[in-house]
């Protein structure tokens, strides 16, 4: 007569913990992603229908409180062609992106895209400037 062991062995494997396991990464993912904010400056950028895409040099922001941000960093617009100047560098075409919120005076825009008119005839450059939007609804 055969006695069988009553604890066997089974090389079974159950995916239920591991299918757990992915879940949850996938729900911290998901929500860990939508706390990431890209723009630090709150702006209500114009809509537009075009959509230019191109390497960005140098970021300008200007806020509703007409306040200028070089890369996160508060200037002004006596300073603000040295800060442009250093940023940029030996680069002779480089794209100045310029996020302004929709309720800035276009003078203050036009100031800017002058600031960069005045370091491409100094330099000799072909910098340009890109006003940024979002998409039109």
């Amino acid at each position: 007569m055969a006695i069988k062991p009553r604890n066997t062995r089974k090389a079974e494997f159950n995916m239920a913990s591991m299918s757990d396991l992915v879940f949850l990464l996938l729900i911290f993912f998901m929500l860990t992603s939508t706390l990431v904010a890209p723009n630090a400056i709150k702006l209500l950028l114009p809509s537009s229908e075009s959509r230019t895409m191109a390497k960005q040099s140098v970021t300008l922001y200007v806020d509703d409180a007409a306040q200028i941000f070089l890369e996160d960093v508060p200037i002004d617009l006596n300073t603000l062609y040295y800060g442009i100047t250093s940023k940029i560098g030996n680069e002779t075409e480089a794209s100045v992106v310029l996020r302004s919120d929709k309720s800035v005076p276009i003078q203050n825009i036009v100031s800017i895209i002058d600031v960069v008119n005045k370091i491409n005839a100094q330099y000799n450059t072909k910098h340009k400037v890109i006003l940024a939007t979002q998409p039109q609804r």
